[in-house]
């Protein structure tokens, strides 16, 4: 019986941790903004697909808790894209 439950207890608190790293990890994003201030979320991306004179700069999402204030934040989309004045335009 305590084989049982040392077995168990190591079950329990390897999938504990195993669902705290993968709920960090899909819980992390970074923000990309336009240069007139609309900013959204960005999972997989590259930066090289973004059009250079569109003025997109990418930030850490940590970046977005300390300035959220400053911009005007858009929904997220799962087609690559981009927001201009307030419309996402696909690539």
């Amino acid at each position: 019986m305590t084989i049982l439950k040392s077995a168990l207890a190591k079950g329990v608190l390897a999938a504990t941790v195993a669902s705290g790293t993968l709920a960090a990890t899909a819980a992390s994003a970074d923000v990309a903004c336009n240069r007139w201030g609309e900013c959204w979320h960005v999972y997989d991306y590259d930066r090289s697909d973004y059009p250079v004179g569109v003025g997109i700069r990418f930030h850490t999402d940590d970046w977005a808790y300390r300035y959220h204030r400053y911009y005007q934040w858009r929904r997220y989309h799962e087609e690559p894209g981009y927001y201009r004045d307030g419309l996402w335009i696909t690539f």
